[in-house]
C-alpha cells in the first residue's frame, strides 16, 4: 500500500503543471503599443525599450539598440504590473485542505514571523495569478494579535530568495473585534459585555507587549547584558519608525482606537480593511494614514446600509484626499481568486472613482503605500521593467494578458487553467 501511494505521489509531481521561471535575455523594444505610463499619460503608438531588467526609455520614435529584439504590439495596451497589496499567495494552496496552508503560527504576540521563508514558488496559484496581470504582492501572515512582517515579491523565481522584491515591509497589527455587525450579533453567543470585557482585555495586552519592547530597545541601546529575544528584536525597526504598522481592522471604533494607540506609540501607520475609514476621513488625511481597502467584493456590514456600501468606499477617499489602494481580502479563500484584482478596482468606477484613479489603487498608489515607488507602479524610464501587454481594457473581463515582463524577463503566461481549457476544449 504505501509502495502504491508512493508511486501516486511520484507521478503527480512528474506529470504536474509546473511553471517556468524566466529568464534575462538581449534588449526588447515593445513597439506600437497604447501605453498607460500612469504618471505621464498615455503614449498612444508608443515604444519601450527594455535593456538589464529596466525600461530605459519611453516614448516615440526612440532609437533602438541594434541588438534588440522588436516586438510589434499595434493595437495593444502596456500597463503596469499589477501589485496586490494584501495576500497569502504561495501560502495556501488549497483553502480546504489545512495541511496546504501555512498562514498562522500560535500565540498572539509573533512579531519576529518571516512569511516570504514559507513561501512556496511552486505553487499552481502563482501562474494562474500572473496570467490576469497580478505580477506582484504583498504576502502577509496571519494569526494573533501581532502576526509578523510582509513580505513583498515579484510572481516568478524558483525559490523565495529569488522573488523578493522587499522585506520586512512592515508589521501586522490585527486589532481586537468587537463584531458589533448585526449580521454577526445574530450568532453570537456572548454577550454585549463580555465581549467588550474580552476587547478591553486584549488592548491591555498589547500596550504590555509594546511597552517590553521598548524597555528591551532601551536596555540594548543602553549596551548592557540582556537576553536575546527574537520577538523584541523584531519589534525594534517599528519602534524606531523604519518601517510602518498595518492595522487591520474595519469597524468605526476599532479603528479610531488602533490609530489613537499608535499614534500615541509614535508610529508610522497604514490602515488595513477600513470598512468604516470614510468615517474618519479628516484624521486619515491629517495624519497621513493611507487605507488598503480590502473589501470591495463583500456584502453590506450592517442591516440598514445600501447595497453599493463596500464599492463606494474608494471614491469616498478619494474625494477627501485621503491616500488608498485596492487588495484583495487577504483570507485562505480569497487566494484562489487573486486573479481578480483588477475587477474589484472596475466595480469603483461606476460608484463614483475615475477610472485613471482605479487603475492607479492598483498599480502606483500600492507601490507609494509599500515604499517601492522608485521601481514599481508606473512606466518611467529607470523603473523596473515589470509590465503586462493586453488585447483591451484591463478593466474588461473578456481582456486576456497577452504577455507579461518582471524586471526585463518575459514571463510564460502557461498555468494550469489554460491547459484544462485546452484539454476540455477538444
Amino acid at each position: 500500500m504505501k509502495k502504491f501511494l508512493f508511486l501516486i505521489f511520484l507521478y503527480s509531481q512528474i506529470f504536474s503543471f509546473s511553471q517556468t521561471p524566466a529568464s534575462k535575455e538581449k534588449p526588447i523594444v515593445l513597439s506600437g503599443g497604447k501605453i498607460y505610463t500612469i504618471t505621464k499619460g498615455i503614449i498612444e503608438n508608443g515604444e519601450i525599450i527594455i535593456e538589464n531588467g529596466k525600461i530605459k526609455a519611453v516614448g516615440k520614435n526612440l532609437k533602438i539598440p541594434e541588438n534588440a529584439e522588436i516586438i510589434k504590439i499595434e493595437g495593444k495596451n502596456v500597463y503596469p504590473g499589477l501589485i496586490d497589496a494584501n495576500s497569502l499567495i504561495g501560502l495556501v494552496e488549497i483553502s480546504t485542505i489545512k495541511v496546504t496552508q501555512d498562514v498562522k503560527e500560535a500565540g498572539e504576540f509573533n512579531p519576529n514571523i518571516r512569511p516570504e521563508i514559507a513561501i512556496n514558488m511552486e505553487s499552481e496559484i502563482i501562474p494562474v495569478t500572473r496570467a490576469n496581470g497580478v505580477l506582484v504582492s504583498l504576502v502577509i501572515p496571519q494569526g494573533g494579535i501581532i502576526s509578523g512582517s510582509s513580505a513583498l515579491i515579484e510572481l516568478d523565481g524558483r525559490i523565495w530568495e529569488d522573488a523578493l522584491i522587499k522585506s520586512p515591509v512592515g508589521i501586522h497589527l490585527f486589532w481586537p473585534s468587537l463584531k458589533p455587525f448585526s449580521y454577526f450579533e445574530k450568532f453570537q453567543k456572548k454577550s454585549k459585555e463580555e465581549r467588550e470585557k474580552e476587547y478591553k482585555e486584549k488592548i491591555l495586552k498589547i500596550k504590555k507587549f509594546f511597552e517590553e519592547s521598548r524597555a528591551y530597545l532601551k536596555l540594548k541601546e543602553s549596551g548592557k547584558f540582556h537576553k536575546k529575544d527574537e520577538r523584541y528584536e523584531a519589534m525594534i525597526p517599528l519602534l524606531k519608525k523604519e518601517i510602518p504598522v498595518f492595522i487591520h481592522a474595519d469597524n468605526l471604533r476599532e479603528i479610531k482606537d488602533a490609530i489613537d494607540f499608535c499614534l500615541n506609540e509614535n508610529l508610522k501607520i497604514i490602515l488595513v480593511g477600513g470598512y468604516d475609514s470614510w468615517r474618519i476621513s479628516e484624521i486619515l488625511k491629517e495624519k497621513d494614514i493611507p487605507v488598503i481597502i480590502t473589501g470591495i467584493h463583500i456584502l453590506p456590514r450592517r442591516d440598514y446600509e445600501g447595497y453599493d456600501e463596500p464599492f463606494t468606499l474608494p471614491y469616498k477617499l478619494y474625494k477627501e484626499g485621503v491616500k488608498f489602494c485596492i487588495a484583495n481580502s487577504g483570507n485562505v479563500f480569497s487566494t484562489m481568486n487573486a486573479r481578480n484584482l483588477p475587477y474589484k478596482a472596475a466595480n469603483a468606477i461606476p460608484f463614483g472613482l475615475p477610472e485613471e484613479e482605479a487603475l492607479k489603487s492598483i498599480t502606483l498608489y500600492p507601490a507609494q503605500i509599500l515604499g517601492v515607488s522608485d521601481k514599481l507602479g508606473s512606466i518611467e524610464e529607470g523603473k523596473d521593467a515589470t509590465l503586462i501587454v493586453t488585447d483591451g481594457n484591463i478593466f474588461e473581463i473578456k481582456t486576456n494578458c497577452l504577455m507579461a515582463f518582471i524586471r526585463g524577463k518575459k514571463i510564460d503566461l502557461n498555468n494550469r487553467h489554460k491547459i484544462l481549457y485546452e484539454k476540455y476544449n477538444k
